[in-house]
């Protein structure tokens, strides 16, 4: 019994002694890797459903989204006309509303205004980029929301007299802004499309 003993300490002794050499080193935080799909684009009224649908055909606003992505109808009291693009391998979505302009412009815009900087507690900074396409009476203002929020781009577009349309992306999961970063960064083009290729009808 004393000779297992006496075994025992020596193994114990020379593990000891080989691992004095080596020094710890903490490996670095990682993320897991995020694979973004290629992307071709459509337009909104040409957009399929499932059923073979067309559910945006006769939409009063028009512009081209992600191949990638699904559109999701909203529905509701004063939810006319509005969508989720949904992005089902990213786990994320783009939240678009419209509203008609009757001469209430400035409280849709003061509304918007107040969407983006709620998030102004999480946020580090928020750039606000001008956007105006006169040719398609589109203007609008563009925000990128740095930081851990919770929707970290927003934007709207009006052509001031009749047509209001706000969107903002959102992730199906609690903000990280390292981690998510090729979520957003990919999800942003799609924005400037977005804004880009709209169009009124």
């Amino acid at each position: 019994m004393k000779r297992f003993f006496y075994i025992q300490v020596g193994v114990l002794l020379i593990l000891g002694m080989s691992s004095c050499g080596r020094v710890a080193t903490p490996k670095p935080f990682g993320y897991f890797y995020i694979a973004v799909p290629d992307t071709a684009y459509l337009s909104l009224s040409e957009y399929q459903a499932p059923d073979g649908s067309r559910p945006c055909a006769n939409f009063p606003y028009d512009f081209q989204l992600s191949r990638n992505a699904r559109v999701v109808l909203r529905t509701g009291e004063d939810e006319d006309y509005w969508i989720n693009v949904h992005y089902p391998t990213l786990n994320a979505d783009i939240h678009c509303s419209y509203k008609p302009v009757h001469g209430n412009l400035r409280s849709l815009t003061d509304d918007a205004m107040g969407f983006v900087y709620k998030h102004v507690s999480q946020a580090s900074a928020i750039p606000e980029r001008v956007y105006s396409n006169p040719d398609a009476r589109v203007y609008g203002v563009l925000f990128n929301l740095q930081g851990n929020t919770a929707s970290p781009s927003q934007f709207f577009v009006t052509d001031s007299t009749r047509h209001f349309f706000r969107a903002s992306i959102y992730c199906n999961c609690r903000p990280n802004a390292d981690s998510l970063a090729p979520i957003y960064d990919y999800i942003q083009q799609d924005v400037l499309r977005m804004v880009e290729t709209m169009q009124w009808r």
